[in-house]
């Protein structure tokens, strides 16, 4: 028996099998045509054959084309956002320490989804609740909107149980809509704060003296402000704007208030690739009333008046190469009275910096100056203890020089310095009344106050992962006429980081350091009411003040948090005869949805 094996494991196999087999077949055939009797031929015979086909087929599908990149996310602009490192979401307001820091913008990785709610609820030490909503639309690439609310307050404090109690409720509401290049937006702020004036003498002479009630020494403030605004989104346009029109309003609890009307603008116009044209302005129309301060056996009388504020820098500014030059003028109009000083002024504006190394290192230096509006709505964020009857001022600063430089040597991590010499005038400092000194007036150098400011900060952020940044300023004052630069501390520091140690745990710490500042100690009023007479000038206590912060994620939706304030546990005394709270220590809960 034969047998014929084909194995196609190739189409050059195959077509051989096919050829070999259509051979046997034809060479089979063949004979069995001859098989019939033909005369004078032999009789042919067929042998016995058995053929067997044997197939090994693989199946194999053409390779696929394969792409090893990633989706490309463009990088965003390169921008500045002010981020203020601070537990501003359970810090009170009178415990506030603000440094607002630039940090270096990271390229942008894939966007996290975002659910747009969060609610946080938390209890502390000192009879502390803290609660905090946040509700939000998700990313869109036509709209945005947004309701933040807050509430936090302590039933005790410091000093004297309730009597140094504190609170604070706010409300934060927001929209955008984005058509084309422009995006249209508006602003609508509530706030509510309570504090008690507790910075009073405990005894005078060794007789103790009577502790007063919470409702006599409660101070209470209002806010509403509201804000509509535009600006162009594409950074690439001849014509760049950015404007906004708002109001603010702001009272306490002694019948004093404050209307402010507010406009901003931006202007930016280019001429070329190498040259453009800027205005920026702003003003400000203010409407007050207020008590006059207290005088002994004297009605609190009221008073009103209107404060103007208008200011606008135009400026031609010149890039090209490593050289960027701007010059122009900042001419500006106050109408406040608090020194001897010109209501009108003008100021230049030139600025020159030059590129060492593109996106590394770049040193500039300039001369200025400008007006900075002062408010009773900022004044109070920052010492809510202020008298009544006060006179507030713009502060006049400048002639202004300064020269500094920006460094970014490796990616995440960006450090600045800057050196600055002002003139200043109306710059206001808190002092302790001689009548009640547990109330701060504002006072003034009446001659022009040097001012000589050392500024650096040094910032490393790593792909979000982890952050740690400080800042540092050295404040010197020349005075002439006041003998001390009074609550405002010569050098200032702090300290912030964030690590995001897994997945589900993220820390956080933040220091602060503020060198001694000065305040007044007065002797007793031989009569109740009376003016007293200064003892001598008090140094408060350094600050030294650290945070912490841990979050800690159970699942996607919820998690837990603890937060704890000034554990170094100094009751310092940012303002004389107002202590802070000690250790403080919030616990709570969290929920995203």
């Amino acid at each position: 028996m034969k047998r014929l094996s084909t194995n196609n494991t190739s189409s050059k196999a195959r077509r051989g099998a096919g050829l070999a087999l259509a051979v046997v077949l034809v060479g089979a055939a063949a004979p069995a045509a001859m098989a019939q009797p033909t005369k004078g031929k032999t009789t042919g015979k067929i042998e016995e054959a058995e053929i067997e086909i044997v197939k090994e087929r693989v199946n194999q599908l053409p390779e696929a084309t394969r792409n090893f990149s990633k989706i490309a996310l463009p990088a965003p602009p390169q921008t500045e956002r002010k981020v203020t490192y601070t537990f501003s979401d359970f810090r009170l307001p009178a415990d506030r320490l603000n440094p607002s820091v630039k940090v270096l913008t990271i390229r942008a990785e894939e966007p996290t989804p975002l659910t747009g709610n969060l609610v946080k609820v938390g209890i502390g030490n000192y009879g502390t609740f803290y609660g905090r909503g946040y509700f939000h639309s998700t990313r869109n690439t036509d709209h945005a909107y947004g309701l933040d609310i807050k509430h936090v307050n302590s039933l005790n404090g410091p000093v004297d149980g309730k009597n140094s109690s504190v609170a604070e409720t706010s409300a934060h509401l927001m929209g955008e809509l984005y058509r084309g290049t422009a995006a249209f937006g508006a602003n609508l702020d509530l706030g509510r704060e309570r504090y008690n004036f507790y910075g009073y003498e405990k005894a005078a002479n060794g007789t103790p003296v009577a502790t007063p009630e919470a409702g006599d020494i409660k101070q209470v403030f209002n806010r509403f402000a509201v804000k509509g605004y535009a600006h162009n989104r594409d950074p690439e346009q001849v014509l760049q704007y950015d404007a906004s029109l708002g109001y603010r309003y702001w009272s306490d609890i002694f019948a004093a208030n404050e209307n402010d009307v507010r406009l901003n603008a931006k202007l930016g116009y280019a001429l070329g690739e190498s040259s453009r044209i800027t205005l920026n302005g702003e003003a400000s129309f203010i409407a007050e009333k207020d008590l006059a301060p207290a005088k002994p056996n004297v009605a609190a009388e009221q008073v009103t008046r209107t404060r103007t504020f208008v200011q606008a820098t135009p400026a031609y500014e010149f890039m090209r190469n490593n050289i960027a030059f701007s010059v122009g003028a900042t001419l500006g109009y106050s109408s406040d009275t608090a020194t001897n000083v010109s209501k009108a002024v003008i100021y230049p504006a030139v600025r020159l910096g030059y590129t060492i190394e593109p996106e590394k290192f770049m040193v500039y230096a300039g001369l200025g100056g400008s007006l900075q509006r002062v408010t009773r709505y900022d004044l109070t964020t920052e010492n809510p203890w202020l008298n009544r009857g006060l006179n507030v001022a713009d502060t006049h600063r400048g002639p202004t020089i300064y020269a500094g430089f920006t460094s970014t040597p490796a990616r995440g991590l960006e450090f600045n310095a800057r050196a600055t010499y002002a003139r200043d005038r109306n710059l206001y400092f808190y002092l302790n009344n001689p009548i009640d000194p547990s109330r701060f007036d504002l006072v003034y150098d009446q001659n022009a106050t040097g001012v000589l400011n050392l500024h650096g900060e040094l910032l490393y952020n790593a792909a979000e992962k982890f952050r740690l940044g400080t800042r540092m300023d050295f404040n010197k004052y020349a005075l002439k006429n006041l003998p001390q630069p009074f609550h405002r501390p010569e050098y200032q520091a702090s300290v912030f980081g964030t690590y995001n140690v897994f997945e589900k745990l993220m820390v956080g710490v933040e220091g602060y350091f503020f060198s001694a500042s000065y305040g007044i100690s007065y002797r007793p009023a031989s009569v109740a009411g009376a003016a007293r007479v200064p003892d001598f000038y008090r140094a408060t206590d350094p600050i030294i003040d650290l945070n912490l912060r841990a979050d800690y994620r159970i699942t996607p939706k919820i998690s837990i948090f603890v937060m704890g304030n000034n554990l170094a546990n100094r009751q310092y005394q940012r303002f004389y005869g107002y202590p802070v709270k000690g250790i403080n220590v919030i616990g709570g809960a969290s929920y995203t949805f």
